[in-house]
């Protein structure tokens, strides 16, 4: 019998993965109640903030960050994520962004409009780009290869239960919290040993690369809140003496109309982590992995919208020509066509739930201590969104397909 449905599933693997890394992660603790009272406080000022979002759903609100290695351990999460309503959504290809990062990524989420209204976790994905020359020599390729080769992200009677409880919509009460409790143990931060040397060699790589293929398992990379007013919270955290990245990503900061996804981030903290020399010999030691994301999301853009901030975020100073190219207000973003609003209705904008490359790869640079440059040369891989939907076994949903419906029903 069913009685437990896949958007309780998701709320509940939500809360979990929040406990654990808040567990993990203590400043991740402060950052929800900095964003919580930012929240509560915008609200209190301006009723007309709901419009994106009602208070309960943007304090609960979460969206995830993990990374893999492989099309197969990509393929493992979709089926995983799958069982909580999750369905990926998107192709992110951070290798061309201004600061490089050697991965691909797509996003997990809920793509009907009830099932995000219930629980909107997403959870970004990245998995290493292993075939792009300009990151790794033919060597460091194989060795990478070998190495991820050997180890198993998740327990295939997990992946079974996910697979049955997706094909069945839910499961019994009995099953859930087990199910529910093994997912989120899957993205644990591992205790065993971390080989120094090998980590290192991948770090002088990326230090995405050392984070993905210098450990044995995936964790939690981040996990990040939402908030109404992304400059007051970056003020809140720095007041607590919290080191902050030193820019929010994404659209400058305009009294206007919000759109899209402006995010910033606590620094990576150094976490303690055992680790590994060449006598094998194990020391205490720490990496610098972990940081503490938080968003702010507006009205999601149409292509044309999309076109124009592209152009934008390509001039020297966005927030100097902002206004040349986008109206201030929902109405006009609506008459000009630029953004997506229910029924025309510009009081009702259609929440932005996607991701921005350009601002992911900024995030995940700026919390890095040091990263080599890609070598020089062209792209001869073929990472793309039909590789990756034909490697996973799961179709990549496209993210204006889904506002289109949206906004038309």
């Amino acid at each position: 019998m069913r009685s437990v449905q896949t958007w309780q599933l998701r709320a509940q693997f939500a809360a979990g993965l929040s406990a654990m890394y808040g567990a993990e992660v203590p400043a991740y603790h402060t950052l929800v109640e900095v964003s919580s009272a930012v929240n509560r406080g915008v609200v209190a000022a301006d009723g007309d903030a709901v419009r994106l979002g009602s208070l309960d759903r943007v304090t609960a609100e979460r969206h995830g960050a993990i990374r893999v290695g492989t099309p197969d351990e990509l393929a493992a999460v979709a089926d995983l994520f799958s069982a909580f309503g999750m369905y990926p959504v998107g192709f992110y290809d951070l290798r061309e962004a201004a600061s490089p990062v050697p991965v691909v990524s797509t996003a997990f989420r809920p793509i009907d409009p009830e099932e995000l209204a219930r629980n909107p976790f997403r959870v970004f994905t990245s998995m290493l780009a292993t075939a792009d020359r300009r990151f790794f020599s033919d060597d460091l390729r194989a060795r990478v290869t070998a190495f991820l080769a050997t180890r198993e992200l998740f327990d295939p009677a997990l992946l079974a239960t996910a697979r049955r409880i997706a094909a069945d919509g839910g499961c019994p009460r009995a099953e859930a919290d087990e199910f529910v409790a093994a997912a989120v143990g899957a993205f644990a931060l591992s205790r065993e040993p971390v080989d120094r040397a090998w980590y290192d060699e991948l770090s002088a790589v990326s230090s995405v690369a050392a984070d993905i293929a210098g450990v044995r398992s995936t964790h939690i990379n981040h996990l990040t809140p939402r908030v109404l007013d992304i400059d007051a919270l970056q003020h809140g955290m720095t007041a607590r003496g919290i080191t902050m990245i030193d820019r929010i990503q994404g659209p400058p900061r305009t009294d206007g109309a919000q759109v899209l996804l402006r995010q910033t981030s606590f620094r990576a903290l150094a976490e303690p982590r055992r680790l590994r020399l060449a006598d094998g010999s194990v020391v205490d030691g720490t990496l610098r992995v972990r940081f503490g994301e938080v968003e702010q999301r507006g009205v999601a853009l149409t292509p044309e919208g999309r076109r124009r901030y592209d152009t934008v975020m390509a001039d020297p100073d966005p927030a100097a020509v902002w206004d040349q190219h986008f109206p201030r207000t929902h109405a006009e973003l609506a008459a000009s066509g630029l953004a997506y609003y229910h029924g025309g209705d510009p009081t009702r904008p259609v929440v932005y739930e996607d991701f921005l490359p350009a601002s992911a790869a900024g995030i995940f640079r700026s919390n890095l201590d040091s990263d080599s440059p890609a070598a020089g040369g062209d792209d001869d891989t073929s990472y793309s969104q039909d590789w990756m939907a034909g490697r996973i076994g799961h179709h990549l949903h496209d993210p204006y397909d889904l506002y289109e419906k949206v906004a038309c029903s």
